[in-house]
């Protein structure tokens, strides 16, 4: 088995490049990006899209719509079937140059092509820098298991800097019962909801609405969303 539950997390010394070279041996496909469960797609999606409503909903401050970046986009997933029903334009970032190279050559390509679909950064997120004010959403689905609690609490101010007015950084992780399950195949580690809260606060963002995912097959972790805001 490769998951080892522990109560402190202590990344290795080549933490990222074991990640790097997990995600270079897994096909660029939508079940290549789900870990094989591609019958979690479709309640993904809904339960992704009814989340934003309800931000916009419950939120007195409303948010844009112009705006989203992807963090750790895959060939463009979200990107696809999320984001670009909610928002004009989507950046990618994304560490992995086939991943991209598929969402612009065949994924994405109408949407490359029509300018709905902008930048693409080929990096990790530990190194990724928004530009300043320029996101009305800023989603990170499925990736921050591969940041270090310190490179996530930085990554997390960072992205607070690259929020328009009333943007929101959007976060949807697998949650661990208890401590850290660190998954030693793909180099990630499944935090639990409390260690999560208390890494936003450390990064001074606010939760301003959570919600969790429905209907995914017997034996996934349970998924929890978050919407969070620099305080």
């Amino acid at each position: 088995m490769s998951n080892v539950v522990k109560k402190n997390f202590r990344p290795t010394k080549t933490w990222y490049e074991d990640a790097d070279k997990y995600w270079k041996t897994v096909p660029s496909s939508i079940d290549g990006m789900l870990g094989g469960l591609e019958v979690v797609h479709r309640p993904d999606v809904r339960d992704s899209l009814k989340f934003i409503a309800k931000i916009r909903s419950n939120t007195s401050a409303p948010v844009g719509s112009a705006y989203a970046c992807d963090c750790g986009s895959g060939i463009g997933r979200v990107t696809k079937h999320v984001l670009l029903d909610q928002f004009d334009k989507v950046d990618l970032v994304e560490q992995n140059d086939k991943f991209l190279e598929t969402a612009a050559s065949q994924y994405l390509h109408e949407e490359v092509e029509s300018g709905r679909v902008c930048s693409m950064f080929a990096t990790g997120l530990q190194g990724f820098t928004p530009a300043e004010g320029k996101y009305d959403v800023i989603w990170c689905q499925w990736v921050l298991g591969h940041l270090t609690n310190s490179d996530m609490i930085a990554f997390l101010r960072r992205c607070a800097s690259g929020l328009a007015p009333n943007g929101l950084v959007c976060v949807k992780e697998n949650i661990a019962r208890q401590g850290y399950i660190v998954d030693k195949e793909d180099s990630s580690v499944t935090r639990t909801e409390a260690i999560f809260e208390r890494i936003f606060n450390k990064a001074d963002m606010e939760i301003v609405e959570k919600d969790v995912q429905t209907e995914l097959p017997q034996g996934c972790f349970v998924v929890k969303m978050w919407a969070l805001r620099s305080k």
